[in-house]
């Protein structure tokens, strides 16, 4: 971030009527226990931290801080301590999702729609449009690995010299490098497909209500209503990790015979369209690892 505070504004004191929410603040939700450890620490020690904010007409917008700011109001100061700096929106939200991937008590959902909000700015494209590139770079470096295992050359520099062009890659392993929490290959690998939960599960984490391994848990039940209904009754009572795997358990009717038929007969074609039959070591490791699952199932049909 190349902006600087304004001359002599560096640091500056500014009644809460003067600072105006951001509009395109990227967090939707705050913790309550969080919120209120930090109502103390301003009670007791002040703002240490000035907020960031931009001029907005004649008053100043927030770019970092809003819970600074929130605490404050709670506490009734009238004074709070501002950086003032001249950004544009961009580099407004840039600076915010910065500011919110930087804390702690983001939960796995927040902290990917963050990075996915980030990255959309960098590549200046949508959100969707960041899913659908990442998604190609991975199958991109997925292919390059398998043809360098299998021994071919002609994938020399692939991945960088895919259709999306060097500048995607450079730009994603960059971001990644500044958020600093985990690669790119990984995070689309556990991450994105946290995106494709339920709507009321997302929902419903985004919003706090449900802690992010209980929603996820929940989110195994195919039938829409009885997700809802169990999502309900864990928020309401409120139901213990433990609690709801069993009920999820209880609720997971098992599969007919003609369904996982079905899918080990796909899963048979697809065995036999696998090019890796044709090397020796690939096929020595399958077929070993497939002994090994037959003997383990039908030790356990034996006890």
């Amino acid at each position: 971030m190349d902006s600087q505070p304004l001359p002599s504004e560096a640091v500056r004191l500014l009644s809460p009527e003067q600072l105006l929410l951001s509009s395109q603040q990227p967090r939707s939700s705050f913790n309550p226990v969080s919120m209120q450890w930090l109502v103390t620490s301003i009670r007791e020690r002040g703002i240490l931290h000035p907020l960031v904010v931009r001029p907005l007409g004649d008053k100043y917008e927030i770019v970092c801080g809003e819970r600074r700011y929130r605490a404050a109001l709670e506490l009734g100061l009238t004074s709070i301590p501002v950086t003032v700096r001249v950004l544009g929106d961009a580099e407004a939200l840039q600076c915010a999702l910065m500011e919110n991937l930087q804390r702690d008590d983001l939960n796995p959902i927040e902290e990917t729609d963050r990075i996915v909000q980030f990255l959309s700015l960098r590549l200046g494209c949508t959100v969707a449009q960041v899913t659908s590139r990442l998604y190609q770079l991975d199958n991109q470096a997925r292919r390059l690995a398998t043809q360098s295992a299998l021994g071919k050359t002609e994938a020399a520099g692939g991945v960088t010299q895919s259709a999306l062009g060097s500048s995607d890659r450079e730009i994603v392993e960059q971001v990644f490098a500044e958020v600093g929490r985990i690669n790119w290959r990984s995070f689309v690998s556990t991450r994105l497909p946290l995106l494709k939960l339920p709507p009321e599960i997302l929902e419903a984490i985004r919003s706090g209500r449900i802690e992010y391994t209980k929603a996820k848990e929940i989110a195994k039940l195919k039938s829409e209503a009885e997700r809802v209904a169990l999502l309900a009754e864990a928020i309401a009572k409120p139901l213990t990790l433990r609690e709801l795997q069993k009920l999820v358990k209880e609720k997971k009717a098992p599969r007919e015979y003609g369904e996982v038929e079905a899918e080990m007969q796909g899963i048979s074609r697809r065995f036999s369209k696998f090019k890796a039959w044709g090397n020796s070591d690939k096929r020595q490791k399958i077929e070993s690892l497939m002994k090994e699952m037959l003997e383990m199932l039908l030790s356990e049909e034996g006890e």
